[in-house]
């Protein structure tokens, strides 16, 4: 499980952060940052679609191993392609299919997650997969970022230091490719028709599972007419439009943000950043910053343990938006002092991380129900839809308004989050243990 959920976080890093820290550092422009990295997240909106074929097709073993090793693939052609002179566009293209890779990973990972533990061990290791999944953060966000930077300032080859970097991720993968293709279990539950008698990239006999031809048809009509019903109760639900805008536009704010965070960071004070190195993003960002958030998401979980989500809601809601002021001082004073830059990402990341809570159990409770696994990965994909259309604005949007400004309107667009959290319906109760 720790090498399994490492594994599942890094490319989610990599795709969304590193790339954009990556770009900037190569002189991409922040318009064209945005909008291409917004794109990324498309696999992620809609990979509910395609999770029946995880299901109809091969083992979740089988999905989880062959896809590692087409990441470890993906990071060798980018680190390959730093120099040619289409590299944006040829390393946008690749890193599109490591989204692709990533989030059907996604839906694997978890399946077997499930199909390999007894339900009281799923409960046991949470924590662990959450703590590596966080850790792979803090290594991608924060240690390679570092690492590319120092590289980068010693050597004086910026495209050569990110080469190396992915060279380095690509090894990793190749490695948790092999080790996982002898280490994962094999569930009994995991099986599906094209297992039968087969060797896979996994180099393991699943057993006979369900043969081939008549008697396997009906089974994937069955699946298939679920699958839809499963889509059609989501959106029968009560207060379907509320729930949606909830999800869509809880975090507008947040998701252009996200998007300008870094390059804010980077940009020489005479654009208004601040002018930090690339490692000094990796530390102040990648690794204080993402070691308060995880801070912050654990005690925000234990908050809503203690009092429940609807009293919750309010002080999460303003948790998660309020620091966003942060950026609005730090755009308007450009600071030099390292420490309080710092102190101001790690006062804004625990804050999300403790009011992001909230949203995620919301999902949880709007799930619930016959489909609650399905139901979740649906509003999985809704988050990730407004992430996705605010984030691919952003860069065109600070062009016009620069940095201060900028961040002023992320502020108001927090609004709209506020006016819906006040027309949700909380079950009372709802979280507490």
């Amino acid at each position: 499980m720790p090498t399994l959920y490492f594994g599942q976080g890094i490319p989610y890093v990599v795709v969304m952060t590193l790339s954009v820290v990556m770009y900037k550092n190569l002189g991409i422009s922040n318009t064209d940052i945005a909008l291409y990295t917004g794109w990324l997240y498309l696999p992620w909106v809609v990979k509910p679609l395609w999770s029946p074929l995880v299901e109809l097709f091969r083992s979740k073993r089988y999905w989880i191993v062959a896809l590692q090793l087409v990441t470890g693939a993906a990071l060798a052609l980018v680190a390959l392609t730093t120099r040619l002179p289409n590299f944006f566009q040829l390393s946008l293209a690749i890193l599109w299919l490591m989204a692709f890779s990533s989030a059907t990973h996604d839906i694997a990972a978890d399946g077997f997650y499930m199909l390999a533990l007894p339900r009281h061990a799923q409960a046991a290791y949470v924590g662990v997969r959450s703590g590596f999944y966080r850790l792979a953060m803090i290594a991608g966000q924060g240690g390679l970022v570092y690492l590319a930077g120092k590289l980068g300032e010693n050597g004086g080859d910026v495209r050569m230091a990110w080469s190396t970097v992915f060279w380095i991720l690509a090894a990793l993968f190749v490695a948790l490719f092999a080790y996982h293709r002898f280490m994962l279990p094999h569930p009994d539950g995991d099986r599906s028709d094209d297992d039968h008698a087969d060797r896979g990239v996994d180099g393991a006999r699943s057993g006979p599972g369900i043969q081939r031809g008549a008697d396997s048809r009906p089974a994937h009509r069955a699946l298939l007419r679920e699958f839809f019903a499963t889509f059609a109760a989501f959106f029968r639900k009560k207060d379907l439009a509320t729930i949606l805008g909830f999800l869509l536009l809880f975090r507008l704010g947040e998701a252009q943000l996200l998007k300008l965070a870094i390059p804010f960071l980077l940009d020489p004070t005479d654009k208004g950043g601040l002018g930090l190195s690339i490692a000094d993003v990796g530390l102040v960002y990648g690794s204080i910053g993402v070691i308060a958030l995880s801070a912050g998401g654990l005690l925000g979980g234990l908050a809503i343990a203690r009092f429940g989500l609807k009293r919750c809601l309010w002080p999460m809601v303003f948790a998660v938006h309020v620091p966003d002021l942060v950026f609005v001082y730090l755009a308007t004073a450009l600071p030099h002092n390292f420490a309080l830059v710092a102190a101001c990402m790690a006062l804004e990341q625990f804050g999300y991380g403790f009011g992001f809570a909230a949203y995620l159990l919301y999902m949880i409770m709007v799930s619930d129900g016959a489909h609650q696994t399905a139901h979740y990965a649906i509003c999985t994909g809704f988050m990730a839809l407004g992430m996705m259309v605010p984030g691919m604005a952003s860069g065109w949007i600070q062009q016009h308004l620069g940095y201060q400004h900028f961040f002023i309107w992320v502020c108001l667009a927090t609004l709209p989050a506020f006016a819906l959290t006040a027309r949700v319906r909380i079950d009372a109760g709802f979280g507490r243990k």
